[in-house]
Formats: structure tokens, C-alpha cells, sequence
């Protein structure tokens, strides 16, 4: 039966401090027993996958993940909204995927794996925001873009995503969950995963279980599956 660990919203160089704390626990993750890592995005306050934006921390934290897959542990990466181009870039040898969503089974129970930024479409803002930054026009510019300016554009993304209609971002969208649950679990899923919106809930739909993750900024917790002594 698979171990499956997952870290949801670190935020590193952020609220979530330094990478150092979540390395030591990314280490320990083999003699815990762990068979697979769920990174469910947003591991930094934001990750450009190329060289010239590497800091110390994405550094520290990328040999951390190809330690782990050289002692036999999967290591999948759902983006998030503060990721961008990891995927086939320098970074590709320490994740087994970098995808979307993750559908895996653990103690018996289907679980999908979601971030969950793109879930409200009514964000119509955030979404116009996350289509032209993702895009590859923003991929050619930030791959050729010098590095004395990284620093400043991946500063500049932040506060654009900091301002990115607000009103959808004070509370948990529960119906629009909801709905998106249902629909998704009917594909064979026992319970939808979801990050991004930092603050842990549960809850009962038609067909299954939707869980929010907390934070790591916040609950500094790797979360297992299936649940271990003292986790939900």
C-alpha cells in the first residue's frame, strides 16, 4: 500500500520564511516511509523555471527533491498560480511529472489532486491574468530575459497576482467547489484535494469528499495519505 505525502502552499521566500525548515522535513520524508510526494503548487511565493531566477532557496529545495527521487520516492509537482515554465526546463530531472492534477490511490481510497486556482470562472480577472502569464509569448520573454531584471518582473508578477479581483478571494467559493467535486469525482474519484486556499475544510458532496489543504506556510505540516496518528 502507497505512502503518499503531501505539501501544499509553502510560499517560501514569503510568509513561509526560508526553504530550510521544509528541506530537513523533504529529507526525512524516505525514512518515514514515503512511496510518492504531491507538491500541490505554490511552493514559492513565485518559481520561474529558468536559471536566471533561481535564489539560494529554489536551489536548496530542488536538490532536496532529486535526493528524494534518487532514494526511490515519486515526486509529482501540480502547479500553481506562482509557478511558471517549470515543466522540460532546467528543473525537469527532480520532479517524475509536472502537471495539472494528480489521480492516485492510497489506502484504498481514489484521490484527485488539484490546486484549485482555476476553479472559479466567474474570476474572469484572474483567469485573462493567468492565460497571458502562462502563455508562450511570457515563456520566450522570460526565458530571454537578462538576469540583472528577473528579480524585478518576478516581483512585479507577485503584486499583479496580489491584485487580481479580491472579491473572490475572501472566502472559500464553496458552491463553485461543490459543483466542480461532483462533476469531477464522477470520473471515478473518491475525494477531490485541493490547495491554494490556505485554510483547511472538509466537507461532504454527491459522490465523495472534498479536502482543502492548510497552508505549510501556516500549518508547517506534511500532510500523509493514508492519514497517519494525530492527522484528519
Amino acid at each position: 500500500m502507497p505512502n503518499v505525502a503531501l505539501i501544499a502552499d509553502a510560499h517560501l521566500g514569503g510568509p513561509g520564511g526560508e526553504a530550510a525548515p521544509l528541506v530537513a522535513q523533504l529529507d526525512a520524508l524516505p525514512e518515514q516511509g514515503a512511496d510518492q510526494l504531491v507538491l500541490m503548487g505554490d511552493l514559492f511565493q513565485g518559481w520561474v523555471g529558468f536559471r536566471h531566477f533561481e535564489t539560494p532557496a529554489i536551489a536548496e529545495f530542488v536538490a532536496a527533491l532529486r535526493r528524494l527521487r534518487a532514494a526511490g520516492v515519486r515526486v509529482d509537482y501540480i502547479e500553481g498560480n506562482r509557478d511558471f515554465f517549470l515543466a522540460g526546463g532546467p528543473y525537469a530531472d527532480a520532479f517524475d511529472a509536472v502537471v495539472h492534477e494528480v489521480a492516485f490511490e492510497a489506502g484504498g481510497v481514489r484521490y484527485l489532486a488539484v490546486h484549485g486556482d482555476g476553479l472559479d470562472r466567474r474570476d474572469w480577472q484572474y483567469h485573462f491574468w493567468r492565460r497571458a502569464s502562462k502563455s508562450a509569448p511570457s515563456r520566450f520573454l522570460f526565458k530571454h530575459l537578462p538576469g540583472r531584471f528577473a528579480r524585478r518582473v518576478v516581483d512585479s508578477t507577485e503584486r499583479g497576482l496580489a491584485r487580481t479581483n479580491q472579491r473572490h478571494k475572501r472566502v472559500i467559493p464553496e458552491a463553485v467547489i461543490r459543483d466542480y467535486a461532483e462533476r469531477r469525482l464522477a470520473e471515478g474519484h473518491d475525494v477531490l484535494v485541493l490547495g491554494h486556499f490556505h485554510e483547511e475544510r472538509r466537507w461532504q458532496v454527491e459522490g465523495g469528499e472534498v479536502w482543502v489543504l492548510d497552508a505549510w506556510f501556516d500549518s508547517r505540516r506534511v500532510e500523509w495519505l493514508p492519514p497517519r496518528e494525530g492527522t484528519a
